[in-house]
């Protein structure tokens, strides 16, 4: 059994909003970069919701999902994908176990909120992006002031938003 790294990966704003209804309330195509720099050819574990509103942004785009291997956690016993390196398991635990049999060394947590909240304290390392804003939403981002070292942290500004991205350890 690999020992891969456990990160979190997640934009969040000021108040750790991440998401309202079945969107980001914000578009960043800095942060967009940036996930698929961190993620490409690791695990990527995430809820259904989420995976299916990729799915739906790679749909859009017409551009294939990037290489990365994808373990879906759900409660939906009949959800299925026809997604090569695509994995569907039942709980956290399961998607974790999974990720130790196919990722050497760092796995990324990708969302939603409830899968944020079951892995925070399982997390090694935190890839925010601090959106500077107070738009509303429903979905949140853990506490994570667990989180005291600062790795890496770039201001920047993109499409009316202002953004922080902030690596962090325990």
């Amino acid at each position: 059994m690999n020992k891969p790294i456990i990160s979190i990966i997640c934009a969040l704003s000021d108040t750790r909003v991440i998401g309202i209804g079945d969107r980001i309330p914000w578009h960043i195509r800095e942060d967009l970069i940036r996930f698929k720099e961190k993620t490409l050819h690791h695990t990527i574990i995430m809820g259904r919701a989420t995976f299916d509103s990729l799915l739906k942004y790679y749909q859009k785009s017409g551009r294939p999902i990037p290489e990365r291997n994808h373990i879906i956690a759900t409660r939906d016993k009949n959800y299925s994908v026809a997604i090569p390196k695509t994995f569907i398991v039942s709980s956290i635990d399961k998607a974790l176990e999974k990720a130790k049999e196919i990722e050497l060394e760092e796995v990324f947590i990708s969302g939603g909120a409830s899968i944020f909240k079951q892995t925070i304290d399982r997390a090694q390392k935190l890839y925010l992006t601090i959106v500077h804003t107070d738009l509303p939403g429903d979905k949140y981002f853990p506490d994570y002031s667990q989180f005291k070292k600062i790795v890496n942290k770039v201001d920047g500004e993109s499409e009316n938003h202002h953004y922080t991205f902030l690596d962090l350890e325990r």
